[in-house]
């Protein structure tokens, strides 16, 4: 049995860079039939390559559907969840790497007013509006175009004034890049024609030893408070600190050292689902977030310029999906860093703001950047 690379992660050191026996993949991107919607809609598959890593993205959702890295041996693995064929994301997903709009997290009873304007949207996460609606953006299919001199997929959608209920035609741009760093590289723009809200993210579901649950992982998270929810899993609207809470990874804590405490929060988010508010200005990019998982070596940084960051430990898996090589997804199998605005900031004037005004310009990145040691 090959021994595990575990070694104390320490904050102080950063994760080395370089692998044993590295693949050498050339920048390079392909494409390859993925299959159809329900509606006959022809569904592409692009594979990504440069140095140590790969990406598999279908322009369904804009769906990472596989993301090899190697461990500290050399060898290379998918770290994330998610099926082998298209027909798993349209028939049954909790968003597996899918992109995220218009408004990615909650939105409290699916109402919010701007500019004296009531807006309804769908109700499809208990009272709530989750993700988008009922057809968000994990949803479609967007328009792809392959720019071979990066390489990069650039996938664009036109979101309709009125649809899902949110006002204003919207025009989205998410372009997936490799880095030399061995990063995956994700860098939204959108404008609209009429004010808006407007909340993206990207919603990988991560597991760096490939299967089992992550309760081994170590986390780090660059924050210094939450926003506990209410019975819903809407923001009360407190900032509360983290200190003295299961929620303090400001040092590497493992994912299931406090997931099961006496926490009213723990309870509420049947694990950890809380957004936090990060230390970070907004709009800067910046490392907010490290995972190591000790059996595998892996290392996975997140960085971002949004100011707040989902973190999701899997708690609703519950083993009626079967994944990837007929692995079974049980509940805390993967972890999400969901970089995002703060759930409910329109009825939250006092969260950073989400509105899109009409002839601005909005821009973010997310990055999820892997090493081994």
């Amino acid at each position: 049995m090959r021994k595990s690379c575990g070694v104390p992660f320490k904050m102080a050191r950063a994760p080395q860079t370089s692998y044993k026996n590295p693949m050498t993949h050339k920048p390079s991107i392909s494409r390859a039939h993925f299959g159809a919607t329900r509606e006959g809609a022809p569904v592409e598959l692009y594979t990504l390559r440069r140095g140590a890593i790969e990406a598999r993205i279908t322009n369904y959702g804009g769906i990472v559907t596989s993301l090899i890295t190697p461990d500290c041996h050399g060898q290379p693995g998918d770290v994330t969840l998610g099926y082998d064929h298209l027909d798993g994301y349209i028939r049954n997903s909790p968003y597996f790497g899918a992109l995220v709009g218009r408004y990615g997290n909650r939105i409290a009873n699916g109402k919010f007013t701007l500019n004296g304007v009531t807006y309804q949207l769908p109700v499809n996460n208990g009272p709530n509006c989750l993700h988008g609606g009922i057809r968000g953006f994990d949803k479609m299919v967007w328009t792809a175009k392959v720019n071979e001199s990066v390489p990069a997929l650039e996938l664009s959608y036109v979101s309709k004034d009125g649809e899902e209920g949110f006002p204003g035609d919207l025009r989205v741009e998410a372009v997936y890049s490799l880095t030399e760093d061995n990063g995956l590289r994700l860098d939204y723009t959108a404008t609209t024609d009429k004010d808006t809200v407007l909340n993206l993210t990207q919603h990988g579901y991560f597991n760096l030893a490939g299967k089992g649950d992550v309760l081994g992982h170590e986390i780090f998270i660059d924050a210094d408070r939450f926003t506990p929810t209410d019975e819903t899993a809407i923001p009360t609207g407190e900032l509360r600190p983290v200190a003295g809470t299961p929620f303090d990874f400001r040092k590497p804590t493992a994912i299931g050292a406090r997931i099961n405490d006496a926490d009213d929060q723990i309870r509420i988010g049947h694990g950890y689902d809380h957004n936090f508010a990060l230390n970070h200005p907004d709009g800067r990019l910046d490392v907010i977030a490290r995972a190591y998982e000790p059996t595998s070596g892996r290392v996975m940084e997140t960085l971002t310029t949004q100011p707040g960051v989902q973190f999701y430990t899997g708690n609703h898996l519950d083993g009626s999906i079967t994944g990837k090589g007929g692995i079974v997804y049980k509940a805390r199998h993967g972890f999400c860093l969901e970089a995002q605005h703060y759930p409910d900031s329109p009825n939250k004037p006092s969260f950073p703001s989400v509105v899109l005004k009409a002839g601005e310009t909005h821009q973010s990145t997310i990055i999820y950047r892997f090493s081994a040691r």
